[in-house]
């Protein structure tokens, strides 16, 4: 039997499924699974090669039951047309109990074995009562899971400002930990306005080029270091790390960008020459970024 990589749940979570029957499944398909939650309705991505598994972080395990037929997908219509209604009713008894929690959304298992309440809160909530409450409206398990601002983003989210669905709805398996360092090192804007995301944190596609403007960088000569270029001796002053370009400052003080390629890191014996002909200026103090 062949094995595939399927997406399922509200959290898109991703797993290697079993196929039973010996039934092949292309990709797209959208089928019922098996998973430790029960019945769910998952999308085929592909077949389980090596490669591909290895880069899933702890996958789980099920079983492709049959590809949907008309009446699953009119059944689990009916299950998305219900959440509306299911919120509602968390929401209602979440205001009775006091409790200080924010619904985000319920999720109803295709089979109807559990529905899980997503929920954010600053602090630990007790909600024994609001579990046997709702099990006894639903009359089915509820299961509370605390999410934060980025799962949040997964659930709700739709486009991000670039235009394209937000990443962590579409392709993301993984929130990547981002910094500002990150946005510096690209030269984005640091206004937070313009490089947060939907969740309010900086964006994840910060995190996409990094490690290459990383690799780059350290094949570049460092800011204030002493090169040699086609027109002469000079110093560096700066850096454009896509282009792989850096601007120097020369010994008739002109500030000239040069292709990398075309500069090379002066000698011990250059460099002491060098100073002993250049005069010391304040513009030329070593300034190197940050590693």
């Amino acid at each position: 039997m062949a094995d595939y990589i399927v997406r399922y749940g509200a959290m898109r979570l991703l797993g290697v499924f079993t196929a039973s029957g010996g039934h092949d499944y292309g990709r797209g398909a959208s089928v019922i699974t098996r998973t430790n939650r029960g019945l769910e309705v998952g999308e085929v991505l592909r077949e389980d090669e090596e490669d591909a598994v290895a880069t899933l972080d702890d996958p789980c395990e099920g079983q492709i039951v049959r590809e949907m037929t008309a009446e699953d997908k009119i059944e689990a219509q009916r299950i998305r047309q219900m959440a509306g209604d299911e919120i509602v009713t968390c929401q209602k008894y979440i205001r009775n109990l006091g409790l200080q929690m924010n619904l985000i959304e319920v999720e109803h298992i295709y089979g109807g074995e559990r529905i899980i309440v997503y929920y954010l809160a600053e602090q630990r909530v007790d909600f024994r009562e609001l579990v046997r409450q709702l099990a006894a409206e639903f009359q089915t398990r509820v299961e509370m899971r605390q999410i934060g601002v980025r799962d949040e983003a997964k659930l709700l989210a739709d486009y991000a400002d670039c235009g394209k669905p937000v990443c962590c709805n579409n392709h993301l398996v993984q929130m990547p930990p981002v910094s500002m360092k990150m946005a510096k090192l690209q030269k984005a804007t640091l206004d937070p306005s313009k490089i947060s995301g939907r969740c309010g944190r900086l964006k994840c596609c910060l995190r996409y080029e990094y490690d290459t403007y990383i690799q780059i960088r350290k094949e570049l000569p460092r800011i204030g270091s002493l090169v040699m270029t086609p027109e002469g001796s000079g110093k560096v002053i700066g850096q454009e790390i896509i282009s792989e370009q850096v601007t120097v400052i020369t010994e008739d003080r002109r500030r000239v960008p040069f292709s990398a390629a075309d500069v090379r890191t002066l000698t011990e014996e250059e460099k002491q020459r060098y100073r002993d002909q250049t005069p010391q200026r304040a513009d030329e103090n070593d300034n190197s970024d940050d590693d």
